[in-house]
């Protein structure tokens, strides 16, 4: 039977009442296809789509005159199925640049999405609107009629093997980092060990990384549980170098006192609570900043890439790959290490080798 990780469960409930939060700000429609798609889709994906489908109804109010002035909670279905194509193309032409209200800060910042940001948010117009045709409430899906943007491959950004011996070197000692950054270092050395190498032996998402308790560790298999995007759970195995850097930091972790709510997380802040993804995130920048300099994105999903060009590099099984990275389709990762499928067979080819062709007298030949 699996465990129950009180973390995911909580975070699941925080997801849905934010999405029935948006609902209020939305027209009826959009509640009724949230309940629909609520049973095949996780509560992050519904998020994701609460939050684009409320920037296309406040697109709409501010930026369409059919619209102007009306409230988004008032539209009707049969305002939404009058919705023209061009109406549409003005849309995903203003998602390349917009200005949007920070709800924390309430100050105003300007958005600019490039071809993948664009997709996701027309898709979830389009899944929408599919819906609403499916089940006949509107005449036909007009979001067919406007082709999403072409996507163009990027390659795979991952730190190299130099790279990454730096990177854990600067978060043993420190080196590169300023005055009060060291401060910090000597206090959290043990933590962010663990995660790096957490990160570049299994391939972990940081969602799941922030997620994983103390008793989701099995040592004598040098394996944890995790829960994956959708729920479910798998375990995944960690090499001895990860073990060992595990096993320093529980020492430390044990002495720890944590808040209400994180007495079972295995990574904890400096204020005794469950590490958030944010912090992960600014503790990777941080260290590769120094590590890899020129590679400004590096992010809890490059070292995950890094996992992944690894062990593709080694093994050769995309299968493999996949299943350790948790892809649901092994297309998703044949398309991001197709280049690396070259690379292998361009080393295949300087790999063999032929005996040489004596043409000289060919040549002497020809001169006759």
């Amino acid at each position: 039977m699996p465990k129950t990780n009180d973390y995911h469960r909580q975070v699941e409930m925080q997801r849905t009442q934010r999405i029935r939060e948006i609902c209020k700000e939305l027209p009826d429609a959009c509640t009724d296809y949230f309940f629909a798609i609520a049973q095949t889709t996780s509560a992050l994906t519904r998020l994701a789509y609460a939050y684009d489908l409320r920037l296309f109804f406040q697109y709409l109010t501010l930026e369409q005159a059919s619209f102007a002035g009306v409230d988004p909670r008032l539209i009707t279905v049969q305002q939404i199925g009058a919705i023209t194509a061009r109406q549409l193309r003005d849309y995903q032409d203003y998602l390349t640049m917009y200005i949007k209200q920070n709800e924390e800060t309430d100050t105003e910042v300007v958005v600019n999405n490039h071809e993948l940001g664009i997709m996701r948010k027309m898709c979830a117009v389009r899944s929408f609107f599919e819906y609403l045709f499916s089940n006949e409430k509107i005449p036909a899906n007009i979001t067919t009629l406007v082709p999403l943007p072409k996507l163009h491959e990027k390659p795979i950004l991952y730190l190299e093997k130099e790279e990454v011996e730096k990177l854990l070197a600067v978060a043993e000692n420190g080196e590169g980092l300023t005055a009060q950054q060291k401060r910090f270092q000597k206090v959290t050395k043990n933590r962010d060990i663990a995660i790096l190498t957490l990160f570049l032996g299994t391939g972990i998402r940081v969602s799941e990384l922030v997620g994983i308790d103390i008793d989701d560790i099995d040592f004598s298999i040098n394996g944890f549980l995790v829960t994956r995007k959708g729920g479910n759970q798998t375990i995944l195995y960690f090499p001895e170098t990860v073990a060992e850097n595990l096993q320093t930091y529980l020492r430390e972790r044990r002495e720890i006192e944590a808040e209400p709510g994180s007495e079972n997380a295995l990574f904890l802040s400096l204020q005794r609570k469950r590490i958030t993804q944010r912090a992960v995130e600014k503790l990777v920048k941080k260290y590769a900043m120094i590590a890899a300099p020129l590679k400004k994105k590096i992010s809890p999903h490059k070292l995950r890439s890094t996992f992944g060009t690894s062990l593709y590099q080694e093994t050769g099984d995309i299968y493999l790959v996949a299943d350790v990275l948790g892809h649901a389709d092994v297309n998703t990762t044949r398309k991001h290490y197709a280049a690396m499928s070259d690379q292998r067979k361009r080393e295949a080819a300087k790999r063999i080798s032929l005996p040489t062709v004596d043409t000289s007298s060919d040549q002497e030949d020809e001169k006759e």
